[in-house]
C-alpha cells in the first residue's frame, strides 16, 4: 500500500468544519490573529477589507500543503489515509512544531500506533482550558485514524 500524500476530502472536511469560515479577522483561542479557514496572518499579510470564501480556500489549500508536508517529513512509518488526514488535521490546528515534539510523534515513529491515537486525545486545552471545541475536533481525528468517517 502506497503512503499517503494528500489530505482526502474526508480530511479536508473535516478540517474546514473545525475550522469554520470567517471572512474578517478574529483572535484564535490562543491569541494569534487569524482569518478564513484557520488561516493565522502573517506579519505581511493585509486583509483590511476581510476575505471571500475563495480567497480562504487559497489560503487552506496552501496551508493544507504546508501541514501535509510536515507529516511526510516527520512521520517515519506506513501510514492509512485516515491516520494521515488525522495527522494533517492536527497540524495544521497545531502546527508542526507541536507535532515534531510531542509524544504522539515518538510513540508513532516507534510503531505504537493505538499508543499514538490515543495521544490525539490529549491535545484538547488552549493553554490551561480544556476546550470543548477541540476536544470533540480530537476525538473526530481519533475516529479517522481508527478508519471510521467523520460524523456528517
Amino acid at each position: 500500500m502506497a503512503q499517503p500524500a494528500q489530505m482526502s476530502a474526508a480530511g479536508l472536511a473535516l478540517l474546514k468544519a473545525s475550522e469554520g469560515f470567517r471572512a474578517s479577522a478574529y483572535l484564535d483561542a490562543v491569541g494569534f490573529l487569524t482569518i478564513g479557514y484557520g488561516h493565522r496572518i502573517l506579519p505581511t499579510e493585509k486583509f483590511p477589507n476581510g476575505i471571500t470564501e475563495a480567497q480562504a480556500s487559497t489560503l487552506l489549500a496552501a496551508d493544507v500543503v504546508s501541514a501535509q508536508n510536515a507529516v511526510l517529513r516527520l512521520v517515519h512509518v506506513p501510514l492509512t489515509q485516515g491516520q494521515f488526514d488525522a495527522l494533517v488535521d492536527f497540524t495544521y490546528n497545531l502546527g508542526a512544531g507541536k507535532l515534531s515534539g510531542s509524544t504522539l510523534l515518538r510513540d508513532l515513529n516507534a510503531g505504537q500506533y493505538a499508543a499514538a491515537a490515543c495521544q490525539l486525545l490529549l491535545w484538547d486545552h488552549a493553554g490551561p482550558r480544556e476546550l470543548a471545541a477541540l476536544k470533540s475536533r480530537r476525538e473526530a481525528e481519533f475516529n479517522l485514524w481508527q478508519g471510521k468517517p467523520p460524523a456528517a
